[in-house]
Parts: C-alpha cells; structure tokens; sequence
C-alpha cells in the first residue's frame, strides 16, 4: 500500500520579528505523520501567497525566497523516493533527517536487547521471576550466535529483522538441537524484543507478522498410582536419595513445581475453614494464587524434615540440577522407566487428581493456572478412567441391555446350569434351606434378568464357591436391581418379597 506523502510551506506567524517580517517554515507529512524544520529564511506577510505555499511579486527576495522553496521541495521528494527504494518503510521525520543531514543512527538488534534484559533484571523478584529472565539471557545469546555463524557480523540493525531472518534463524535454533517446544518459547521472547522496537517505531512492520508459531503437542509423563507406591515403599541407604523421594512425593501430591516448594514456608500451611491444613500462595512463576488442601501424605513428609530446613522454609530442597539428578537414580532404585524429573511430579498430581474423579475447574486453581486451557494439557484419558467410567455407562443402561437379550430369544437359563459353572453341588441335606430360597428368588427373575445375573457372576474375580454364597450373591443382585428399578414393571411385583428376603439376610 502506497503511503500519503506531503510537502507544505508556511509561515510561522507567531514569531514575527520586529521588522515585521515572519521565519518560513517546511512541514512534511507521511501517512497524517508530521515533521516540520525551518527554512531560515524570513518573509514579509503581505507578500506570501498562503495556498500556493510560495511569495508574491517580482522582488529580489521574492525570487529568492521561491527558489529556495522549489530546491527544498525537489531535495525532499528525491529524498522521499530514495527512502523508499532503499528502506521497508519511510517517515516524515526520517525524510527530514536525511535532508539536513542529521539521519539517526541505525537502532542495533543486541543493543535493545541488552536495554530490555537491562530493565527486566531489575523486575527480578518484584513482577518477574529469575528463570523468566534468565530464558531472556538465553535467547540474546542464541541470537548473537546466529547473528556471527549467519553474516560474520557481531551485531545488526533491528529493521534488518525480516521474515527471511526469522525462518533461518528457526533453521538454526533446530540445527542446534533444540526441541520443538523449546524454539517455539524461544522465538516468543524474540518476538516481544521485536514488538519494542515496533512500538518505539524504529520499525513499521512487524515480521512475526506472517511467521507462525506453533506448539507441538506433546504426552506428557506422570507416574501411575503403582509407581508412586513403589517409590514410597522403597528403602533407601542414601539419605540423599531419601530426601529428594520425599520431596518428589510432596509434590506428586500437592501440585507444587520445583521452585515453588523451594521457596514454601511454614507462614504458607495455615487452618482453613474446614479445620483441616491448607497450603497458600502465589506461584513464584505468575503471581498467581493457588489454596491447596494438604492430605495424610504430604502432612507426613513435613512433619519428618520439621526443623531441618534453613529459616522459616517447610522443607529441605535441593538445587534443582542436584535434585534431578537425584531423582533420576531414585527412579532407577525403584525400577521405575520414566524420565522422573521435578516437574513430573505436578504432571502426576495433576493427572491423578483428575483421574480420580477431580473437576478440572479445582485441579486448575489448585495447580495455580491463570487460564483453564493450560489444565487441559494434563486432561490425559487413562484406560482405567475410561473402564471406570464405561462401567458407570453400562450400570445406567442395564434395563436397555437386559431387553436387548429378551429380543434376541436366547434360551431360559436354570438355575441348575448356573450352578454347574460354578461347580457347586446341589442336593446336600444341609444346603436344602438355601436351594429352597434360591428357587423362590430364581422363579421371581424373568430370562433377562438371568441373563443379566449371569453376566455379574462370571465377571466376578471372587464367584461364589458354596450354595449359601450363591444365595446370598442372588439376593443382593435382587435387592440392587429392585432398588434401581423401582419404578419399572419388571420389579413392581417383586416388591412384595422384598421384605421376606431382607429378613432372611
């Protein structure tokens, strides 16, 4: 798109002179962008033609003066087209530079990165965390790397940045052996170096305007309810090794990351409403507030190291590269196959919270998570949720599924076959009193209701092995189906024994 380009002579009347005579000024405009500078030239009011921008009459200054406007005004249009050749982008106060020779100096890529790194070492602690700005330090770094591997230059105009720029630096971050993941944050931070530049107008075109930044997804580890209990089981010689477990626990069961348990203090555990121990704070990655009830587990791990940490901090924590390398030989002790790391424990709170029946709503304000979509990550489907769940699915539909059988006409069942399965043996004397009540509630069951009955028995682990246990496991499946099926016609006529049975029980 062509911008709006001006150029417009005026007087400047408000600095008449005490001859009478007023400065001329020029006024350059770019796209309703303005930028004015003096002529240092003078001209008499009567003799200046406002609308044609030039002076009047066949004086000597008069010839003057609308020479020096027509040079001026050829200088800056060959300026303007120049500019525009040789740059992206063009302003009017970069034409008016460029004309009185007084063009700024190229604004450097590394030079505002270390002003805007400069400025955030001062936010540490108050409004930005220390490892947010150590991934700042870490992609200047990367970038000045590229800068010499790329055009043997230690540094370049930010308006040099392009979208050809941006793809060969991704090409390298990957070459470099970067993950996905890990060059798309990286690139991130670059970007927000480039929106400074953009709002400080050294630039006027974004170029991450067409790049674009995609995050891979990925599975997410998190150890299952077996492995944790085995890391709890387990007995250690180091105590080393101890130590980094429980900690590892405490998170796995309170959603802490590694830099928020390290900073937890006693002042964070306090009562809550319920008379039961909650932990409270603000995520030292965020800000945000997270309330965390503190279950049987993690009570016990911070009554174990009470008093053993420096000052007022709950627990003893290692620095993070000792702490993963800790947890690595524990997870092998363990015979555990996992990358265990320390942010593997908030993944394993995180999925069995939910697995366990959690809504995502609690498990996100306890993760301290300032946006639902980022819980959603650990959202994992387990097959025993979906067993777990498919047999809730099935409970609900069982009159469907027990009149499904009835339309197939699948044979009667007897009770004699039943038993015959199960290899229980009828006839015996002292088993005549459960055969009797066996009959009574057997008779009571249309062929889908034993059908059903069946499917409960054989899926059992503990079937029953004696004719008393066959009754009692009888009866209970009648008094579950009656209780859920009340009000269907199928058990309305049974209702009448069910006092009987519940007797005999």
């Amino acid at each position: 798109m062509r911008s709006t380009f001006k150029v417009l002579f005026y007087l400047k009347r408000d600095k008449q002179k005490a001859n009478g005579t007023v400065p001329l000024f020029c006024r350059i405009t770019v796209d309703g962008k303005e930028a004015r500078f003096g002529m240092k030239c003078e001209v008499n009011p009567k003799y200046w033609d406002v609308e044609a921008g030039k002076a009047t009459g066949r004086t000597a200054d008069a010839v003057k003066t609308n020479a020096l406007v027509e040079n001026t005004k050829a200088a800056i249009y060959k300026v303007y087209r120049e500019l525009q050749e040789r740059d992206s982008y063009v302003t009017a106060e970069k034409i008016r530079n460029v004309f009185l020779g007084i063009e700024a100096r190229q604004q450097t890529l590394l030079e505002l990165f270390d002003s805007h790194n400069g400025e955030r070492k001062l936010q540490i602690g108050i409004n930005l965390s220390k490892s947010t700005f150590s991934k700042y330090c870490i992609v200047r770094r990367t970038v000045a790397d590229f800068i010499l591997h790329k055009y043997n230059l230690h540094d370049i105009p930010v308006k040099e940045v392009n979208l050809q720029f941006l793809g060969d630096l991704e090409v390298y971050l990957f070459a470099n052996g970067w993950s996905k993941n890990t060059v798309v944050t990286m690139m991130k931070k670059f970007r927000h170096i480039i929106e400074i530049a953009l709002n400080k107008e050294w630039i006027y075109r974004n170029p991450f305007k067409e790049f674009k930044l995609q995050w891979q997804k990925v599975d997410r580890g998190y150890l299952t309810q077996s492995e944790l209990e085995t890391m709890i089981d387990f007995r250690f010689e180091d105590n080393r090794q101890e130590q980094a477990r429980d900690i590892f626990i405490f998170c796995a069961f309170t959603g802490l990351a590694y830099t928020d348990v390290k900073h937890l203090t006693n002042k964070h555990i306090q009562p809550s409403f319920d008379g039961k121990l909650w932990i409270r704070g603000k995520r030292e990655k965020t800000g945000t507030e997270y309330n965390i009830p503190v279950l049987n587990i993690p009570k016990i791990i911070l009554e174990k190291y009470r008093g053993k940490a420096k000052g007022d901090l709950a627990l003893p924590v290692f620095d993070i590269v000792n702490y993963n390398i800790l947890l690595k030989k524990v997870a092998q002790l363990c015979g555990i196959d996992k990358n265990v790391s320390s942010h593997l424990a908030r993944h394993t709170f995180a999925t069995q919270a939910l697995t366990k029946g959690v809504s995502i709503e609690s498990v996100s304000k306890m993760l301290g998570h300032t946006n639902i979509n980022t819980t959603q990550i650990y959202a994992r489907v387990t097959d025993k949720k979906v067993s777990h769940e498919m047999g809730a699915f099935a409970g609900s539909v069982k009159n469907l599924d027990m009149k499904l059988q009835y339309l197939t006409g699948q044979e009667e069942v007897t009770v004699e076959s039943v038993l015959k399965s199960l290899k229980i043996a009828a006839g015996k004397a002292s088993d005549v009193i459960w055969e009797n009540l066996t009959a009574k509630v057997w008779n009571r069951l249309s062929n889908i209701e034993k059908q059903s009955f069946v499917s409960e028995v054989e899926s059992r682990e503990d079937k029953p092995k004696t004719f008393r246990d066959f009754y009692v496991f009888l009866m209970d499946y009648f008094l579950d189906s009656l209780e859920n099926n009340s009000g269907s016609s199928v058990f309305a006529e049974n209702e009448s024994i069910s006092e009987e049975i519940k007797l005999t029980v």
